[in-house]
């Protein structure tokens, strides 16, 4: 079944619900904001940015693109699908909390994907390049920490290597609803970090707690090598981390010099049930 775009937003700025008006979100209070010609709508306040321009910036979702769009993280996505088509059964509308550029929600869609979606990232770049390659679902420029989704209107959300707010995770989802979070394990892109930072800190003891409103229903590991046999690639995989920043001058010209590297993947998967209430 063809997907369709999520309509159960509110407001950012009262919380009321908003209605689409041909090229417009309004909510009853009066507050109106405009869905751009990519077709996404702009509901972060400014007085809710931390910066002029949050987010990824333009050369860093253009580096995704290339680099996801290779095929590189494939097998990630694959993961992703497998733990939804065991989970979310009859699941019917979906959030990305971190979209970027729409990756995994595109590749997820004809298989195991929700009939209803939102894709919501903070960077306005990211969005606008989601939106342009996606016209069938609902894209916002927005915040975890004010999802401007309706409480407990949404079956699912994925946190892919994002930013958890599991208090508006768990107000937006129904209960009972499923939250799929992926996050990098100790391993992860190893041999990059170690030719681009003097040396690697040490990995951080203990077990996170389990979120407040959430049981854990699975947990899974997933492990692969990526060889990537470029210059190009390898500057994609840098320019799309917070590693290129963090690294050094001479960390990232050590990088920029190599012509092929093999790297370790290590991401953890966990499955969520919202506790019911």
């Amino acid at each position: 079944m063809p997907t369709t775009p999520f309509e159960a937003l509110r407001c950012p700025i009262d919380g009321s619900a908003l209605t689409r008006n041909d090229k417009s979100w309004r909510c009853e209070v009066g507050h109106s904001f405009d869905v751009a010609r990519e077709g996404y709508v702009h509901l972060l306040p400014v007085q809710n940015k931390r910066s002029k321009d949050p987010g990824d910036s333009k050369e860093m979702v253009a580096a995704r693109r290339r680099f996801l769009s290779a095929g590189h993280y494939a097998p990630i996505a694959q993961a992703l699908a497998q733990v939804l088509s065991a989970r979310a059964q009859g699941q019917r509308s979906c959030l990305d909390a971190g979209c970027g550029e729409g990756y995994y929600l595109r590749e997820l869609q004809g298989t195991v994907m929700p009939l209803s979606i939102l894709g919501l990232d903070i960077s306005k770049w990211a969005v606008q390049a989601a939106a342009k390659l996606d016209k069938s679902s609902t894209w916002v420029v927005g915040s975890n920490a004010n999802i401007p989704a309706v409480s407990a209107s949404l079956d699912c959300v994925l946190c892919l290597f994002g930013f958890p707010v599991y208090a508006e995770f768990g107000r937006v989802l129904k209960p009972g609803g499923l939250l799929v979070q992926i996050d990098t394990g100790e391993q992860h892109l190893r041999e990059l970090r170690e030719i681009i930072y003097p040396s690697l800190k040490p990995p951080r003891e203990g077990e996170p707690l389990l979120p407040a409103g959430f049981s854990l229903l699975e947990e899974r590991a997933l492990h692969f090598k990526l060889d990537l046999k470029s210059r190009e690639a390898i500057a994609d995989l840098l320019a799309m981390t917070p590693h290129l920043y963090r690294a050094s001058q001479a960390g990232r010209e050590s990088a920029a010099a190599l012509e092929r590297l093999s790297l370790s993947i290590d991401v953890r998967i966990k499955c969520f049930r919202r506790t019911l209430i």
